[in-house]
């Protein structure tokens, strides 16, 4: 399932006609976190690639853990839609979205130190980044199961809503970035989020200067002060 994962970012972010990918759960559950017979798999061999079975020929080959980076690095929004649970990897695929709904009551929790692993896939540095270091700690250390208001409230996830209402909030957001905005826009901003939160505010500054100075010269810019100025919705292409 990683490595499908892996192929479905992979595609959607090159199609043209996809403009917001949305993740949810199949069923009652967003993620439960890895298959308890790969866990003893892993445990037996004492090799977390050893018992990990070989991707399908269409799928890229990505280094362990490495599709968990692909939401941040994709060109367009990833918003997760946490039905349910979600639990340990299913935890860090939540946290790995730019933009987090989930229904009333779902339970999540890091799960990590009960299996005696470490804060997998690089996500302590998403959390600190996300709650800051006291919250963080509290999540990974603890283990401890979180109800979604409560993951709301620390802005964990952006909002939390009624289990039968979670997926249309959550099209509907993702529509309205997909027919009002500029996916270049998007795009660009996308990456500024990521990269900014490693670099000084001189370089954040000159870098967006730069992009403005390009920006103004593109279709996008054309389309959307023509929109502004004839009061009517935007018209932009895809995302070249």
């Amino acid at each position: 399932m990683e490595h499908e994962y892996a192929w479905v970012l992979t595609e959607a972010d090159a199609d043209v006609a996809v403009r917001v990918v949305v993740i949810t759960g199949a069923g009652r559950g967003f993620c439960a976190g890895a298959d308890v017979k790969a866990l003893d798999r892993i445990s037996e061999t004492g090799d977390y690639d050893e018992a990990t079975p070989p991707p399908p020929e269409e799928v890229p080959v990505l280094a362990t853990g490495e599709v968990h980076l692909l939401p941040s690095r994709m060109r367009k929004p990833v918003i997760a839609a946490v039905n349910g649970p979600a639990a340990g990897v299913g935890f860090v695929v939540m946290c790995s979205a730019d933009i987090r709904f989930a229904a009333e009551g779902a339970k999540l929790t890091t799960s990590f130190a009960r299996l005696g692993l470490p804060a997998e896939h690089g996500v302590s540095w998403i959390l600190v980044r996300l709650l800051g270091p006291a919250r963080a700690a509290d999540l990974l250390l603890s283990s401890r199961v979180v109800l979604a208001e409560e993951a709301a409230a620390m802005g964990l996830v952006n909002a939390v809503v009624p289990p039968d209402e979670l997926m249309a909030h959550t099209m509907a957001y993702a529509r309205r970035m997909a027919t009002e905005l500029s996916p270049s826009s998007l795009a660009v901003i996308k990456r500024q989020i990521y990269d900014d939160l490693d670099r000084d505010q001189r370089t954040a500054l000159e870098w967006s200067v730069a992009e403005m100075k390009r920006m103004v010269k593109e279709p996008d810019f054309e389309e959307g002060t023509a929109a502004l100025g004839e009061r009517r919705p935007p018209r932009f292409g895809p995302l070249s």
